[in-house]
Parts: structure tokens; sequence; C-alpha cells
């Protein structure tokens, strides 16, 4: 092999690594907006039920109930935590399974 042949191969796998890394990066962003996506919609669902009810639920078993809120429950885990009742919940979600995203 001469140093033409060592070259284009030293090319080619910089080329591969870099394809790696951005669809990691691409994979990981979409996650990312597929999360926020489903905090957004807890986040409306309360909302509506403040103004509906005039207090933010406990729970957000309550928000599937009553306010038709869908979510993949085997993907996704949502901690939702309620203060008070006029008080607007902290809400994070978390793709289960998920290693440090």
């Amino acid at each position: 092999m001469n140093r033409r042949d060592v070259l284009k191969l030293l090319a080619l796998a910089a080329v591969l690594v870099l394809a790696v890394l951005l669809v990691n990066r691409i994979d990981t962003a979409q996650t990312r907006a597929e999360s926020d996506i489903v905090r957004d919609a807890v986040k409306t669902a309360a909302l509506t039920c403040y103004a509906v009810e005039g207090a933010y639920p406990d729970t957000v078993e309550y928000l599937r109930e009553h306010y038709q809120l869908a979510y993949d429950e085997d993907r996704y885990l949502i901690t939702y935590e309620a203060f008070a009742s006029n008080l607007i919940p902290d809400i994070y979600v978390t793709e289960r399974g998920a290693t440090g995203r």
C-alpha cells in the first residue's frame, strides 16, 4: 500500500466518523424535540384545567382523565410537581431508558 492509498483510507475513515457523529446529534435533537412536545401538552392541559376550574390539578392522571391528555407512557416518564393550586406545576419529561440525554 502506498502513501496515497493510506491517505484515501484515512479520509474515508474521517468521513465515516463525521457521519456517525452527525446522525447521533440529529437523533439527540429529535428526541429532545419530542420530549418538549410532550411537556408542552402537559402544560397546556394544566393551563386549561386552571382556566376552567380555577386551580391546577395535583396529578397528571387528573389531566389524563378530565382533559384528554395523551402520551406514550411506555416511552416517557413525566415528573409533575404541584406546589399549590394557584402556581403552575414544575413539569419534567424524560424518555424512559434514556442515558444522559
